[in-house]
């Protein structure tokens, strides 16, 4: 259902949380709680773990959890067709995180469903675009060798730290025109936001973001640059001036997105190199006539983020009765495993046959920063590659996962001769 983003006012659907508030047409023998991003079992191997639903959950299944109860859909098939169908599968109030009803905004333009998303998606599309993107190279290859020079000479570095989370997050804030120096105080926002199971804190890290956000757009409309917020900023689709609420719910979304998602994947990437040597070796021989295939199918095998939708309608899917208003998560890891799309899940395959990966989703609501990502891999394999071929896991280092909605190791130290 449209919306006017420009008026936002709180989603009128109820959130159920627990048990006790399972509505009643879910069937008994779907209800699950799985601990899907918290769980014990989970954090202990997240992939795995969304591998092996496939065996131990039905495709469709309502999941009871004390951070939101919602429907949970695992198949490939059944996430392209909701992802790429917003009439259905809305995305009017699907963001989980917490904001103050008397001071709701809407995540531009990831809740505003078409027609109207695309106004927004224009204002920014040119930056986030292929070729838009490739106008960074030159930036993302500096700053990865600037990174690689600071401790290529130690023979270890601590991998999140070091180079995981600088290399996008400062190629990002220099997008965005935000400044360098406060790198290290968004991430520790972005990581109470989106991996914490406690909504209060959660609504004090949403708390910093606005007054921040808020007085840096203040700032960007009295001193315009070249950057993100500045544009959204001075946007005037159509002739129309963006209000304070869309300038802000948009720079708001961009913001929390783009902190996190690619130093996850980054991490999860090079995990696992460091435990598959013959692997780095494959990379490195076909890197000059395949890394692009190379990118696709570590982008498969480690994505990091699920997407939530809600019923815009009564709607039945493999017999099951889902009803207005019933939240919905593609579990996009999990479709990313179905066996029925890509045999050997688990494997890492550069030659499987071409299928559409879901680590960015698909549709209208594709995520704007899919192109950038790629291109942020990609370098980062190139470069590193270049000048650190062999490296290992440190000895004794203890592997642990962040419960949240983006799924990365904490930590991971590498050694290297």
């Amino acid at each position: 259902m449209p919306i006017d983003a420009a008026n936002p006012v709180p989603p009128t659907f109820p959130r159920h949380v627990g048990m006790d508030q399972v509505p009643a047409h879910v069937p008994k023998d779907l209800i699950r709680q799985s601990g899907l991003t918290f769980g014990p079992e989970f954090l202990a191997n997240p992939h795995d773990f969304m591998a092996a639903m496939h065996e131990k959950q039905p495709p469709i299944y309502y999941d009871v959890s004390p951070m939101g109860n919602m429907w949970h859909l695992i198949k490939h098939e059944d996430a392209l067709f909701g992802l790429r169908h917003p009439e259905i599968f809305s995305n009017e109030g699907a963001t989980p995180f917490p904001r103050d009803p008397n001071d709701y905004f809407y995540f531009i333009p990831i809740e505003i469903d078409p027609p109207h998303h695309r106004k927004y998606r224009n204002i920014v599309d040119p930056v986030f675009s292929p070729k838009g993107v490739l106008k960074l190279e030159g930036l993302i290859r500096k700053r990865a060798n600037d990174l690689i020079d600071s401790f290529i000479d130690k023979g270890e570095c601590e991998f999140t730290e070091e180079f995981g989370r600088p290399l996008p997050v400062s190629v990002f804030l220099d997008i965005m025109g935000l400044p360098q120096d406060m790198r290290d105080t968004f991430v520790s926002w972005a990581m109470e936001l989106l991996h914490s199971n406690d909504r209060e804190r959660m609504g004090a890290a949403m708390m910093s973001i606005t007054e921040y956000l808020k007085d840096a757009i203040a700032e960007k409309k009295a001193n315009p640059d070249d950057g993100v917020v500045s544009l959204i900023a001075h946007a005037a689709p159509d002739g129309v001036p963006l209000s304070d609420k869309e300038i802000f719910g948009f720079v708001c979304f961009l913001f929390i997105g783009g902190l996190d998602t690619v130093f996850a994947t980054l991490n999860n990437i090079w995990l696992y190199l460091a435990r598959n040597p013959a692997k780095v070796q494959e990379i490195a021989e076909r890197m000059d006539n395949d890394i692009d295939r190379i990118v696709e199918e570590l982008l498969r095998r480690w994505s990091v983020t699920f997407s939530g939708r809600v019923l815009d309608q009564d709607y039945e899917m493999r017999g099951v009765q889902m009803k207005k208003g019933d939240r919905v998560t593609f579990i996009l890891p999990a479709c990313n495993f179905d066996p029925d799309v890509f045999p050997n899940p688990l494997e890492v395959d550069f030659d499987r046959p071409r299928k559409t990966i879901l680590a960015f989703t698909v549709g209208v609501h594709s995520c704007m920063g899919g192109h950038l990502a790629r291109l942020e891999v990609k370098i980062a394999l190139q470069e590193w590659l270049k000048r650190i071929p062999e490296f290992k896991l440190k000895e004794g280092a203890h592997i642990e996962y962040r419960p949240g909605g983006v799924i990365g190791p904490e930590e991971v130290t590498l050694t290297w001769k």
